[in-house]
Parts: structure tokens; sequence; C-alpha cells
């Protein structure tokens, strides 16, 4: 069983990957905005952020992420709208494991998650 920290503003696509999360056994906390993503980094297994969420909030969620080296030691998966690739970067500079759109990660979403606890960073 893994420790999760998800920060999903949008509720609907939130409750979906907490249920995947859930099923598969995985204990699930939910972060309700980025000072609660770096309050809850101390003991997680991984950690899964929304980036389609508001452009200001998630340029500052990224840099303070990158700039205090909060990622190092736990898995991590974001995903981003398709149509805004320059967000790809930023995150894969920020050092995420994984950075996919947001349709690969509503398809795909419970595997993704299941590789990134099992070490795997493809």
């Amino acid at each position: 069983m893994a420790q999760v920290l998800a920060f999903i503003p949008d509720l609907l696509f939130g409750s979906r990957v907490q249920a995947a999360l859930i099923t598969a056994g995985h204990d699930v906390v939910l972060a309700a905005d980025a000072n609660g993503v770096r309050e809850g980094l101390a003991d997680v297994d991984l950690l899964v952020v929304d980036l389609t969420a508001e452009p200001v909030a998630r340029a500052g969620l990224l840099e303070c992420l990158s700039a205090d080296g909060l990622l190092e030691g736990t898995a991590t998966l974001a995903f981003y709208s398709h149509v805004e690739a320059d967000v790809r970067g930023m995150a894969e500079k920020a050092g995420f494991d994984l950075v996919v759109p947001r349709s690969r990660m509503a398809r795909e979403g419970a595997d993704l998650m299941a590789r990134l606890l099992d070490g795997s960073r493809q």
C-alpha cells in the first residue's frame, strides 16, 4: 500500500483518480492548493498533479517544487492540457518523472500510477 498525494482541483476527475488509487489499495490524500502540496510531501510515495489549473498558480507551484528540491525521492506524475505543450516542458524542468496529456491520464491513469509506484519511470 502506497501513500499518494493528489492535487486535482477538478472534483469529478479528481474523484476518478482517487477511486482508482483506493481500488488498488492505496491511501490517498487530496491537496486543496499549492500549500497543501508542499506541506503534504513528507511521507508520500506518489504525487499526482493536475497542471490544467490556473496558469499563475501552476507556474508558482512548479517553481517552488523545483527550487526547493521537493520532488526528489518521490514518484511524480503530472498531466496537462494537450493544447498547452509548454506546460509539459515546465513540468519536466521542475523534475516530474512523468508528464502526460490529460487525455492519456483519463485513459491510462491507473496503469501509469501503478508503474510509477512499482519504480518504472516510463
